[in-house]
């Protein structure tokens, strides 16, 4: 499969992927009433404030680094809207909820956390199974000053209100202070948290993002709102065809319908189909691209609500061309997106994948935009594209399409996100590219496909009923090593389920043994694509998160996908996890730990 189909196929299948089961639904409105009337006879306000359906889309604050160094304070807030939902945010000094933090290679990054939630709406994470040692009994993974440090960094996350950091897609060490999502948790009202750390020097520049990682919290955290976007600068010094462009971030979040019991639309093609519900009476995929969907989708905080999905709106001058880079913070929705002009899809420019710049090792150095007319983007994904704004008065609109979740995955119909608005008096985008970029040098490390593999692992995602008996029961999901006993994650237990070196490449392959699609994640280092359900792939770009195509119940070869993971990394050195990155199935169990040992040394001569 060559550079060109390989990405097509990505977008439709690697990008566009599954939902998930066992979604909260949405509260009927007698329980939405008392909740509002509760949080209104507290007289407490509403820090986590969301803007009304159809508003212009703002841009995210900017926090940028200088000298050298990124300081800033993050508190984690919490409350309950007028529908009844919660909201969750991180909240700046002064006011802005979850700032754009800007960062160059090399940079020092200090952020001290407070947690300021309320501990009954942050939810609670599951206890330890019983016969599991407690999370009292564990240690911190490194030395720390101040017992109070030592305690966070060695409490886990099974208290009600906890909550962390985790930067996705930066390679920076999983320890206390740095990137722990597995003993680091804050509590509400403990002292404030000081994570500090060093963006590495060759890191590709390109669009992360941080979020909560609490293990049976995750999703509610994320899904009310606790996302922000990260940006290592300097793209435009390996792709100089951007230099000076106007650049735009967008961040897409889902979060419980608003209204969770209209019944759907008609659209232009006539009566939607009924609504269909799973087990756990949750809507389900109709297979038709239209329907009730699982959740509501924001952009920067503008809602698009069903049923009738006002749009939000895109102010950009006519024929601008800017870099749009996007962001899908949701926990559990699939992103198909179309830039529409007229009804007619028009091509994206494809600059970045997941933080990585197609540039980056894969194509030499050489500038190369690959124009695509769709682009998938699972949770946790990110992808940075070129955009060339309409005429004035030209009806334009960014839509996502429908994305086949399976017959297990929830319902990801077509959906309009926002209407683009070409005026000559468009404000100008908060930030721009460099015109002139500093030379920059790419690393010599060898290209990961041109490396050769120490080992091949194998594993699969699956799931099951807690009580077969029972098609109502939760469901509870694995990631198995092929070979093992499948067992959920256990948050109390340090065991890593693989051990590798640090400097060695293997090739993993990911089977999907359940009938919803499942996008696989690890943290600290990136992958190569290497084979899509068994057929080559040349993609030529890095990528932290990859969907895993559904089975079908009945075909003998279940779908997989082949992965060279880089362990070159010495910032990996640690212990950290791999999941599903649809956050209720991490939730759920989806999820096992890899400990990267440093590397093996080798005898000294004659012994």
């Amino acid at each position: 499969m060559n550079f060109r189909r390989s990405l097509v196929c990505f977008g439709i299948f690697v990008f566009g992927g599954a939902a998930a089961r066992q979604k909260t639904p949405g509260q009927p409105p007698q329980i939405q009433a008392k909740q509002s009337a509760a949080v209104a006879a507290a007289g407490r306000a509403e820090v986590c404030s969301r803007l009304a359906a159809g508003a212009t889309v703002p841009e995210p604050e900017d926090l940028r680094s200088r000298d050298g160094l990124l300081r800033l304070t993050l508190t984690f807030h919490s409350g309950i809207d007028a529908a009844g939902r919660k909201t969750f945010c991180y909240v700046d000094d002064d006011g802005r909820q979850e700032p754009t933090l800007r960062v160059q290679p090399g940079d020092n990054v200090v952020i001290t956390l407070k947690n300021e939630a309320i501990a009954a709406e942050a939810g609670s994470a599951p206890q330890p199974p019983t016969g599991i040692k407690n999370d009292a009994a564990r240690k911190p993974i490194i030395e720390d000053t101040g017992a109070a440090a030592r305690e966070v960094c060695a409490s886990g996350g099974t208290k009600t209100g906890s909550t962390n950091l985790h930067f996705h897609g930066i390679t920076i060490p999983p320890v206390c202070h740095q990137d722990d999502v597995l003993h680091t948790a804050v509590q509400p009202g403990d002292a404030a948290f000081e994570y500090r750390f060093q963006i590495p020097k060759d890191e590709p520049p390109g669009l992360y993002w941080y979020h909560p990682h609490i293990h049976g919290s995750t999703k509610v955290q994320v899904m009310g709102g606790a996302s922000g976007a990260l940006i290592v600068e300097g793209i435009e010094r390996v792709k100089p065809e951007l230099s000076g462009l106007p650049e735009r971030v967008f961040v897409i979040r889902d979060q419980n319908l608003l209204n969770p019991n209209a019944e759907p639309s008609p659209d232009a093609t006539g009566k939607m189909p009924p609504v269909v519900l799973d087990a756990d009476g949750d809507v389900k995929n109709t297979g038709t691209g239209t329907g009730k969907p699982a959740l509501d989708l924001s952009l920067n905080f503008v809602p698009v609500p069903y049923p009738n999905y006002p749009p939000a709106v895109i102010r950009m001058k006519p024929g601008e061309r800017q870099l749009w880079r996007v962001l899908n913070a949701s926990a559990i929705t699939y992103m198909s997106l179309q830039l529409l002009f007229q009804g007619q899809a028009q091509a994206m420019g494809v600059v970045a994948v997941d933080g990585m710049p197609l540039s980056h090792h894969s194509l030499g150095g050489a500038a190369k935009v690959l124009w695509q007319k769709h682009l998938g983007i699972p949770p946790g994904g990110r992808i940075e594209f070129l955009v060339t704004g309409p005429a004035e008065g030209l009806e334009a609109s960014l839509v996502t399409r429908s994305v086949n979740t399976g017959p297990g995955g929830e319902n990801d119909p077509t959906r309009p996100l926002a209407t683009i608005v070409a005026k000559a008096d468009a404000p100008e985008p908060r930030s721009r590219l460099q015109a002139v970029p500093t030379a920059t040098t790419l690393t010599d490390t060898a290209w990961l496909g041109d490396v050769q593999p120490v080992r091949t692992r194998k594993l699969y995602f699956s799931e099951v009923l807690q009580d077969p008996k029972d098609p109502n029961s939760p469901t509870t999901f694995f990631l198995t090593v092929d070979g093992e006993t499948p067992k959920a994650f256990d948050m109390s237990s340090d065991i890593p389920n693989i051990v590798a070196h640090q400097g060695d490449v293997e090739d993993w392959i990911i089977e999907n043994r359940s009938q919803e699609l499942h996008a696989f994640h690890i943290h600290q280092v990136h992958f190569l694509l290497l084979e899509f359900f068994g057929l080559p792939v040349n993609e030529g770009i890095l990528r932290d998160t990859v969907n895993v195509p559904f089975w079908d119940g009945k075909n003998s070869v279940y779908p997989r996908v082949k992965l060279r993971m880089d362990f070159r990394d010495p910032n990996a050195i640690g212990l950290f996890p791999y999941h599903c990155h649809l956050l209720e199935h991490e939730d759920s169990g989806m999820m096992g730990l890899i400990r990267l040992d440093p590397p093996v040394s080798s005898p000294a001569p004659g012994k």
